[in-house]
């Protein structure tokens, strides 16, 4: 079997608050911001291919000296993914051990993923093909990139099995025609890999 995974989220946790918390008080503060901001759309853009220098000049002419601290976020970006989720690592290594073909899929920005491959180089050993949004111009969960993948690699969707924790992703996966399952924790992943035979 092929076995598709996310990475933000899944194999390594993305705790966006960590890049505020100098600016504010609390959490609630900070989401207060994030949601002003219209943080995770602009991000998103990003995640699509668009470069920081023009996100920061787009943030800034729509909110003004609000846009800080968003515009600091490349900067800050490595606090954010600084944590593994190590019970996803370990069924990474038995699914490997198990022979099954490992890839990945994240939405990303090309500028910060050198970030996550400096801080996390298992990331560049373990998947025999890893798909990074921003360096494609293409995003989750447009059937665009789950296709790229599977010509990219002669992979047939039916033979494939997605993870990711947006059910929206998931969602785009299976209308692709893979099978896909919604991570919530490494345990609850380990059950719906158990239910497929996979482990």
């Amino acid at each position: 079997m092929n076995i598709v995974f996310d990475i933000g989220n899944v194999l390594v946790r993305w705790d966006l608050h960590r890049a505020f918390s100098d600016h504010f008080d609390s959490p609630e503060l900070i989401e207060a911001y994030l949601q002003e901001v219209g943080f995770h759309d602009w991000n998103r853009l990003q995640d699509g291919g668009r470069s920081w220098a023009d996100a920061s000049a787009d943030l800034r002419a729509r909110h003004g000296e609000r846009a800080h601290p968003a515009t600091d976020y490349p900067a800050r970006h490595a606090e954010t993914i600084a944590e593994p989720i190590e019970g996803t690592w370990a069924l990474v290594g038995r699914l490997a051990a198990r022979g099954h073909a490992l890839y990945a899929i994240t939405n990303w920005s090309a500028e910060t993923w050198p970030d996550a491959q400096r801080l996390h180089p298992r990331l560049s050993r373990v998947f025999r093909d890893l798909v990074v949004s921003g360096q494609e111009k293409l995003l989750k969960p447009d059937a665009a990139i789950f296709c790229l993948l599977c010509e990219r690699n002669g992979l047939d969707p039916a033979e494939c099995l997605f993870i990711d924790d947006s059910a929206a992703n998931v969602a785009g996966a299976r209308a692709f025609g893979m099978d896909a399952v919604v991570f919530t924790t490494p345990e609850a992943l380990e059950t719906d890999l158990a239910e497929r035979g996979l482990l």
